[in-house]
């Protein structure tokens, strides 16, 4: 097994891993690595051919391809290291990893390590869909891949479980590429999607989305030949009567994403039972000094430019953490209750400016997030509609954090 050291290691070349690596290259740091596992730099952007990226960082409409290409340049310019088709299988609190790559393995200790293995797709088997197995289930996310990629047209007659952005973006490409979607049903009380995908995606095509159901079971011998889906009631169960059978030859399943962490589990870091990412400080630290965390590994982002923004500020924090310029301060923690669903960072300091993200657990209109220290008011943010889909981003000023030991974020 050949062995090898380096500064700073970054697992995962899609934008995140990507923006990480620019800032910290820019920040100074000389020896470092992109580690990617598929054949090319880039990530789910490469099949995403839909526009729509770049709006807060570039201020233009650009596709996923034209999006990552931005950052390929970059990494060229800088002369950064990569290492496409290589695998990560293990990895350790002493920052060891090994790496497969062409038929050889090489062991790697690094100084610092960046997460940014992005997320996967939930399958039938994990939301518990009942019925067989036949052909014609996908996710939304391989389906994507199949005819954006390897123009592998999926299926003539489409339904789709799930309304999540992915699977909301594949219902008008499936329609572009002449299948006609019969539905797109969602279990949840409202969209999962961001509302302008609703919009442009369902809305301008005549596309029903049917709110408070789910599929109740597959039938197909060989092939999917139909999908029966029913009402879902306020307390979970079925509405009797209510089921309704669909005739169509694929099903699609866009029913959420899972920040892929299975290395940063074997290596000990610790994850929040709610985002299922790492528990993290304002600099995107783990709980193993050295070992940061950006992206889709993090938090599961509606926008590609938050986690690049999230990205850049890890790249520096990482740079900072090897070059020992960072300042240490007090350990703050932070909650959430009332009307959130998660909140990160989980711990900040003293010393920084610090941007808060959460979501909200329901949609609402004319809501007040409020972050109080006991009873004492930090700050108060006021917002005309709220969404679950839609991640909220609120900056705290450094001195807003003077004398605190903590604070709690809701919204009313």
């Amino acid at each position: 097994m050949l062995k090898s050291l380096c500064d700073l290691l970054i697992i995962g070349g899609g934008p995140a891993g990507l923006a990480a690596a620019i800032a910290a290259k820019e920040a100074g740091v000389e020896d470092l690595l992109i580690v990617e596992r598929e054949d090319y730099l880039g990530g789910i952007l490469n099949q995403c051919i839909h526009d729509g990226f770049g709006l807060e960082i570039f201020k233009e409409s650009l596709t996923g391809p034209e999006y990552a290409a931005k950052f390929f340049s970059k990494v060229k310019k800088l002369r950064i290291p990569v290492m496409t088709k290589t695998m990560v299988i293990s990895m350790n609190q002493t920052k060891e990893v090994i790496l497969s790559s062409k038929n050889r393995l090489l062991q790697l200790r690094a100084k610092a390590i960046i997460l940014a293995m992005g997320c996967r797709e939930r399958t039938g088997a994990a939301v518990g869909i009942p019925g067989p197995r036949p052909a014609g289930i996908y996710t939304a996310g391989v389906a994507q891949n199949l005819i954006n990629i390897r123009n592998i047209m999926i299926g003539k007659r489409v339904l789709i479980l799930g309304s999540g952005d992915i699977g909301l973006i594949m219902a008008r490409s499936l329609t572009l590429e002449g299948a006609r979607v019969l539905a797109v049903v969602e279990i949840l009380p409202y969209p999962s999607g961001l509302p302008r995908n609703i919009v442009q995606c369902l809305e301008d095509f005549n596309i029903p989305l049917f709110l408070s159901h789910t599929v109740v079971n597959i039938e197909g011998d060989g092939r999917v030949d139909s999908v029966a889906i029913a009402r879902v009631g306020s307390r979970g169960g079925i509405v009797p009567g209510t089921k309704q059978r669909i005739s169509c030859d694929t099903l699609l399943l866009s029913v959420g994403l899972i920040p892929e962490n299975e290395l940063s589990r074997q290596a000990g870091v610790i994850l929040d039972e709610k985002t299922l990412g790492p528990v993290v400080d304002e600099n995107g630290e783990t709980n193993i000094p050295g070992v940061f965390a950006c992206g889709n590994v993090l938090q599961v982002h509606d926008l590609v430019d938050y986690a690049t923004i999230e990205a850049r500020r890890v790249g520096e924090s990482a740079a900072s953490y090897l070059m020992g310029r960072r300042k240490r301060g007090r350990r703050i923690r932070t909650q959430f209750g009332h009307g959130l669903r998660y909140l990160l960072p989980q711990w900040i300091s003293d010393q920084n400016d610090v941007i808060l993200s959460m979501r909200v657990s329901s949609p609402g209109k004319d809501k007040t997030l409020l972050i109080k220290d006991g009873k004492r008011l930090i700050k108060e943010v006021f917002y005309r509609s709220v969404n679950p889909a839609e991640m909220l981003r609120v900056r705290l000023k450094r001195e807003d954090l003077y004398g605190i030991d903590g604070f709690k974020v809701t919204i009313k």
